[in-house]
């Protein structure tokens, strides 16, 4: 190991173990290699930035975190619940099969985890502990794992990173994250029905027809985005980023126009709040490439390109390879880090076994979300114990029931590539 590669990874751990902020440390640790093996900082850092600035593909990021937080401010997240409740919450755990099904839809307007669990997650979590008495660390677990599920069905925030670091398609993406998605919703869903006949939780009632419809009628619009964005998408007639711009200018017209909850000090929250929440994510990137110019410098990548192609595992075994590894390292580091800093290592591995990188990128995000609700450093289950006011233990004595089947999707996955391909197939990539 050079000097400057020992100085890269001796300052990000030290700076992570110090709880110093993701990007911070990954700059700083960029910076130590670049000092250290005496380059040009300046040169680097301009490259980086050049780079950066003509990456058009990033202005979808910024339009998927507004339309999310415009979502969350508009009230739409009690029209889904609302209607999920009137097509599944008389079941026995029908609030828990609810909270689910929110997820699905919310998930095809956001792109994030965390803004799933603190937008829907929040109304899901009242209704469930406090209106029917659930088990506080039961409900939870479930919005925690639920919330996995919006970055995989499009549109998704990390898919956009992944397609930045690997080239592949961001519309392919888009389109192979829908089966998965709903499988993760599906296999959830399996779960809750046999813990809720095992415990004996209470079943809602059955609501009139009438109501079921005045129910759906109520969220008949937001339910159509993912569609609009979707079928958008299949089609060709706009692409990934003017679909980002299109679902943020659909929420607006919905919070302003449509429901009228949007007032000038709500909107003014909502831009800031997203202008912060986006300042975050191109930090993380802009570290990152400092870290990866560094690992390409120094060709650890092709290393480990070396050490797979001689295993000669195939795409199967590579891929069940690299799952097992990100579940480890998901119990320790955060989703962002092993994206940016630990997913191109393995990129020029997966080009020479033969996987493709569509195929491998939804592999690599399903585990990076169960990354998010695996202790001790699962941040939902962080995130589900601040805003729900819970310890820490309550919850993650009941995630456990969750992560199993999320585990049972990913190796359906690696098994059955065409679960991801098909559809991205189907429209042309």
């Amino acid at each position: 190991m050079s000097l400057g590669l020992a100085a890269l990874v001796g300052v990000f751990v030290a700076l992570a173990v110090l709880r110093v902020p993701i990007a911070l440390a990954m700059f700083s640790a960029g910076m130590a290699y670049l000092w250290a093996s005496g380059q040009d900082i300046g040169l680097v850092v301009d490259q980086t930035m050049n780079t950066l600035q003509g990456l058009s593909i990033l202005l979808a990021v910024p339009m998927f975190i507004l339309a999310a937080n415009v979502m969350n401010a508009a009230t739409i997240s009690e029209r889904l619940w609302a209607a999920a409740e009137a097509l599944v919450g008389r079941f026995r755990g029908g609030l828990a099969h609810v909270t689910v099904l929110v997820s699905v839809v919310f998930s095809g307007m956001s792109g994030s985890a965390v803004t799933d669990a603190a937008g829907p997650g929040m109304l899901a979590l009242r209704m469930m502990r406090d209106v029917s008495r659930y088990p506080a660390g039961f409900s939870a677990a479930i919005i925690a794992a639920s919330a996995t599920i919006a970055p995989i069905i499009p549109p998704s925030i990390p898919m956009v990173l992944y397609a930045l670091l690997s080239g592949a398609s961001i519309g392919a993406l888009f389109l192979a994250g829908v089966v998965p998605g709903l499988l993760m919703a599906g296999a959830l869903m399996v779960a809750v029905a046999v813990v809720a006949r095992a415990r004996g939780l209470p079943k809602g009632e059955a609501q009139p027809l009438p109501a079921v419809l005045v129910a759906l009628r109520r969220a008949v619009l937001p339910m159509t985005l993912p569609a609009v964005l979707l079928g958008g998408l299949f089609s060709g007639l706009v692409t990934p980023t003017e679909a980002a711009a299109l679902a943020a200018l659909y929420a607006l017209f919905l919070g302003l126009a449509v429901y009228r909850t949007l007032g000038s000090a709500t909107l003014f929250a909502v831009f800031l709040e997203s202008a912060r929440q986006t300042a975050v994510v191109l930090m993380l990137i802009a570290s990152a490439f400092l870290v990866n110019y560094a690992v390409t410098v120094e060709r650890v990548a092709h290393s480990v390109a070396a050490v797979v192609s001689g295993a000669d595992l195939g795409p199967t075994g590579f891929l069940l390879l690299v799952a097992l590894l990100l579940l480890v390292l998901g119990l320790f580091l955060d989703a962002a880090v092993i994206l940016l800093v630990f997913i191109p290592l393995l990129l020029p591995a997966a080009r020479a076994v033969g996987v493709d990188l569509v195929h491998f990128g939804i592999v690599v995000l399903v585990n990076l979300m169960i990354g998010l609700v695996t202790p001790p450093y699962g941040l939902l289950l962080f995130v589900m114990a601040a805003l729900g006011r819970l310890r820490l233990i309550e919850i993650v004595r009941e995630i456990w029931v969750f992560v199993i089947p999320l585990v049972v999707v990913v190796l359906l996955l690696i098994l059955f590539p065409g679960l991801a391909l098909t559809l991205p197939r189907l429209a042309g990539w």
